[in-house]
């Protein structure tokens, strides 16, 4: 298993970097370490920021997928489309999601990288998302993402269970 999620690390970092060759070619923006990783890549706003208008691709979305606990059906329900449209997209060769999406793609990875270093485990995180909080209006976390303002929210939340602040 820990092989699989070393190869799994490799492969999202080779496609960050293949994305901030994008981004530093269209946009201009020159990032001094070659070699970022997706970590790093979460950590760097500004780069996030121009990866944003450049546009996600559809290989980094999948690797990004595989490692947050959501499934296609909630992957569409974020991004706003069907998952008819989400599978006919991985078939269509360099397909890039518009700015749009691409900003949700990466608030849901940064909303994931926290939850999974507050929790012990992605199931321990996944039962988070998927339990009524009454922090959150009696709401499941999971339903606040949809929108950025949930967002932030659910992030708070994550903070304040961080620093073991319980509502």
């Amino acid at each position: 298993m820990e092989a699989i999620r070393l190869k799994s690390g490799e492969a999202i970092d080779k496609a960050v970097r293949a994305l901030v060759n994008r981004v530093e070619q269209e946009r201009g923006y020159k990032l001094l370490n070659k070699n970022i990783t997706y970590e790093e890549f979460l950590n760097n706003k500004m780069l996030i920021v121009h990866a944003i208008r450049e546009g996600i691709s559809y290989e980094l979305f999948d690797l990004i997928k595989e490692v947050t606990p959501f499934n296609e059906e909630d992957w569409a329900s974020f991004l706003g489309i069907s998952t008819k449209s989400l599978q006919r997209n991985k078939v269509k060769e360099d397909f890039i999601f518009k700015p749009i999406q691409s900003e949700k793609i990466l608030e849901l990875a940064e909303v994931t990288a926290l939850g999974n270093s507050v929790f012990d485990t992605e199931k321990q995180f996944y039962l988070w998302l998927n339990t009524p909080s009454f922090a959150l209006g009696n709401l499941q976390p999971i339903e606040l993402l949809k929108d950025s303002y949930g967002k932030e929210m659910v992030v708070n939340e994550l903070n304040k269970i961080d620093q073991g602040i319980f509502v």
